[in-house]
């Protein structure tokens, strides 16, 4: 494995003590935006098995063996309440180019909790499914335009030394609110009133509330901020993150080296969504798709067939109580996040998610092996069944779980870097829709579904297989870079070549700006020289 410091050179904070916190801090705090992302895709696992919400939303049934209260949900309904949140998400994703372009990252932020909060309070007031489900498109929207601006607003004010924590940070707290979702479901599965999912739903509210306030008091992106003209802003919201004067000549550098990467891209004129895909110098084409296919790969992983149907997939294995082996698989979730927040510094993004995909290949095989030559009675068997599992997320939550959100947000040139990562949330949230709508068919039995059960995990465990080849070929090493040193990396290297080239830039202490002066300089002489 690759070790050694994270980065030295300049950077944001790259000068500035690294003890001081406030700047780590306040880009850390947009990372509990995660926690509205993470409670409300861990919420509905949950709820569409309590006994309220059958009967308010299910369909009767006489099959009181199979469905002791009389109601049960169909495919076709549990499919549409699930999976309809990621269809708002993924336009919400897309939506998030120009709420980041127009009204800047941390005003974007603050305008997604409003939309978040309209979906919450129509689902909490609902007692109709189509109601129900509208508010869960809009909710949608909310989480969708948030999980495209918080990484955004983390990697742009983040100090290189630490992005890649910072970002994993946005992670750790989905992971979390998964965590608190299946506790508070837990807590209230047993009231027979509209109470067992409306204070479920209902106390999203307050994740809104903190984000939006909180947001309200951090700076702008100085990357923003430039790429809008305003220097005398970017350079007081640099100096806070960096504990720096404004006129510190770290300050000054970080921004030449902003507006030097910026003047290069806009030498291509105005960039709309087709630039993201138009081959150039800089390798877009490369970067657009490694961050729509990185997202892709890790909702492939199957990781959300356990967050969205966790519940019952372990009662239908025969584990005896499927909603505490929920918590359980979150706790893991939430603390093996915390070694990858620590280790994409230390090991870098590309070894990592090499070896993440190579673990959940393997325990993927295992869990659908031992799924299909086992009996529900088997009680060592499911012991090993939940082992696997717990196994799983854990190589899922230290590896690709927080380091796509990294990479999504490092890749791309300022100026297309909206529109490129909206597009890359959109892909993470339109097979997030995916997966979520065909699973019940896949894994349900009955007529009109496959009735796969444990086999699904076959499919799982050779997408693992395929994102790690897609990691081998496609994904460079970012650790330690700035932004504007991955538009050097990816101009002079290739995914394999990478981590050589990315230890001279750092040995080098080379920039945008150095290289820009530099070929000014040679063409200067050149003109001189034929005069």
């Amino acid at each position: 494995m690759a070790g050694g410091p994270a980065a030295t050179g300049e950077g944001i904070g790259a000068s500035a003590p690294k003890n001081r916190v406030a700047g780590i801090a306040m880009t850390a705090f947009a990372a509990f935006g995660g926690i509205l992302f993470g409670y409300d895709t861990g919420t509905i696992s949950g709820i569409i098995e309590m006994d309220d919400w059958l009967r308010t939303y299910g369909v009767r049934t006489d099959n009181l063996v199979d469905h002791p209260i009389g109601y049960y949900l169909p495919s076709n309904r549990e499919s549409l309440v699930v999976s309809i949140l990621s269809a708002g998400t993924f336009f919400g994703a897309l939506l998030g180019a120009p709420a980041a372009d127009i009204l800047g990252r941390r005003v974007g932020i603050m305008a997604s909790c409003l939309v978040f909060c309209l979906g919450v309070a129509l689902q909490t007031g609902a007692t109709t499914l189509p109601t129900f489900v509208v508010g869960r498109v809009f909710a949608g929207l909310g989480v969708g335009l948030v999980s495209t601006l918080i990484p955004m607003y983390q990697s742009e004010c983040s100090p290189k030394w630490i992005r890649g924590a910072v970002v994993s940070g946005y992670q750790w707290a989905i992971t979390i609110g998964l965590l608190l979702a299946a506790v508070v479901n837990n807590a209230t599965k047993d009231r027979q009133d509209h109470s067992a999912w409306r204070i479920s739903i209902s106390i999203q509210f307050i994740w809104a509330f903190v984000l939006c306030t909180g947001m309200a008091y951090l700076p702008e992106s100085p990357r923003w901020l430039v790429k809008k003209g305003k220097d005398k802003q970017a350079a007081k919201a640099l100096a806070r993150l960096t504990s720096l004067d404004p006129t510190d000549p770290e300050v000054e550098t970080e921004l030449s080296d902003i507006r030097a990467a910026l003047e290069e891209e806009e030498k291509l004129g105005e960039s709309g969504y087709l630039d993201c895909f138009r081959p150039s110098h800089n390798k877009i084409t490369l970067r657009t798709l490694s961050g729509i296919f990185i997202q892709a790969w890790q909702q492939l992983t199957g990781i959300n067939f356990i967050f969205y149907y966790g519940t019952n997939f372990f009662k239908n294995a025969g584990i005896s109580d499927p909603f505490l082996i929920t918590i359980a698989t979150n706790i893991v979730n939430v603390f093996m996040t915390i070694p990858g927040m620590w280790g994409v510094e230390r090991f870098g993004r590309r070894t990592l998610l090499l070896y993440g995909a190579a673990v959940m290949c393997v325990c993927e095989y295992l869990v659908a092996i031992i799924g299909v030559t086992i009996s529900v009675e088997d009680e060592a068997g499911q012991k090993a069944l939940i082992a696997l599992v717990c196994i799983y997320i854990a190589a899922f939550a230290s590896t690709w779980g927080p380091i796509a959100w990294v990479v999504t947000g490092e890749i791309f040139p300022l100026n297309i870097r909206a529109k490129a990562m909206s597009l890359s949330v959109a892909s993470n949230w339109l097979w997030n829709f995916g997966i979520g709508y065909a699973t019940p068919y896949l894994v349900n039995d009955g007529p009109g579904n496959a009735g796969l059960g444990s086999k699904v995990f076959f499919i799982w465990g050779s997408t693992c297989l395929g994102s790690y080849i897609f990691t081998y070929f496609c994904i460079p090493e970012t650790k330690g870079l700035s932004l504007e040193q991955v538009d050097l990396l990816y101009q002079n290297s290739t995914p394999l070549t990478s981590g050589r080239y990315r230890e001279e830039l750092i040995a080098q202490d080379l920039h945008v700006s150095d290289i820009k002066h530099h070929e000014e300089r040679h063409d200067e002489k050149e003109a001189t020289e034929k005069v």
